[in-house]
């Protein structure tokens, strides 16, 4: 019983990650009255580079570095702005429990905390919605 008790910590290690490493890819499309628009300019841009890309499109945009900004233009149609800033993981959790068995009592606290390395993430698909002028 107490290899098992010091071991507890090993195994309990072997099982925490330090989270994805945020790198990721948006896809960025364009619809017009809820339907696909393909062939609008689109400038996307985050704190980390900008790109300048035709829809439908995939961007790789890396890991989360300040607000995600798309900007789309297509002739015929105002131009559509959308702003979204990183998500991210926050809050932890407690939890006690009590167990018994062959005349033993035991207590246990148990304590959830995230481990992020980044400072969140983008959505994964942008839908930019174009009106006519």
């Amino acid at each position: 019983m107490r290899r098992l008790i010091l071991l507890l910590p090993i195994a309990l290690a072997a099982c925490a990650t330090a989270g994805s490493s945020g790198e990721s890819n948006v896809v960025v499309e364009t619809y017009s009255r809820g339907q696909p628009m393909p062939g609008a300019n689109c400038f996307v841009s985050t704190g980390s580079g900008s790109w300048n890309v035709v829809t439908p499109a995939t961007v790789p945009i890396g890991s989360a570095s300040g607000d995600l900004r798309v900007v789309c233009n297509k002739a015929g149609y105002r131009t559509s702005e959308l702003l979204f800033r990183p998500s991210s993981v926050s809050g932890s959790s407690m939890g006690v429990g009590v167990g018994g068995g062959s005349g033993h009592v035991g207590v246990g606290v148990g304590m959830s905390v995230p481990i992020t390395l980044g400072r969140g993430g983008y959505p994964t698909r942008v839908s930019v919605d174009m009106n006519p002028q």
